[in-house]
C-alpha cells in the first residue's frame, strides 16, 4: 500500500537504538543505515526511514497521525510495546482488543522518546 515513510528524528543515530530494539519485536530488519540515517524494512517491500528533516527545522511529531506496524501475532504487540517503554518512549494505549474497529483488532500504541505516535496491530487471533 505504500512505498516507505519517513520519521523525522533530531538524532537519527541516538533514535536507531530504540528502533532497532522496538522493530526487532516484530521481525522488521533493519534495511540499511548511513550517518544520520537508519532505515527499516527490505528492498522490495515496505520501508520506515529516520532521519533529520531535510528542511533543516526541527522535527515535529504528527499532531492526529501515527504509524501502525503489523504484527503478526498479539504476543509481538506485547512485546513492542513493552520494548518501546522499557526504552524511553511512552504509553498512548496498552495492548488490547479494540473490536469497535473489527473482532480480532489488537493493538497498542506509544510515542517514541521523541513524540512520533507509533502503533503495532494484529489482525488475527493469534497469541
Amino acid at each position: 500500500m505504500f512505498s516507505h515513510v519517513t520519521i523525522g528524528s533530531c538524532d537519527p543515530d541516538s533514535a536507531a537504538a530504540f528502533y532497532d530494539a522496538v522493530l526487532a519485536t516484530l521481525n522488521i530488519p533493519v534495511f540499511f543505515k548511513a550517518p544520520n540515517l537508519a532505515s527499516y524494512g527490505t528492498a522490495t517491500g515496505p520501508k520506515v526511514f529516520i532521519l533529520q528533516p531535510f528542511n533543516g527545522a526541527d522535527p515535529v511529531p504528527s499532531n492526529g497521525g501515527h504509524i501502525a506496524f503489523l504484527a503478526q501475532t498479539r504476543a509481538q504487540v506485547d512485546a513492542f510495546h513493552a520494548k518501546a517503554l522499557e526504552l524511553g518512549g511512552s504509553d498512548e494505549g496498552p495492548p488490547g482488543l479494540r473490536a469497535h474497529y473489527h473482532p480480532n483488532y489488537y493493538g497498542a500504541y506509544v510515542r517514541d522518546p521523541e513524540g512520533n505516535k507509533l502503533q503495532a496491530v494484529c489482525h488475527s487471533s493469534k497469541g
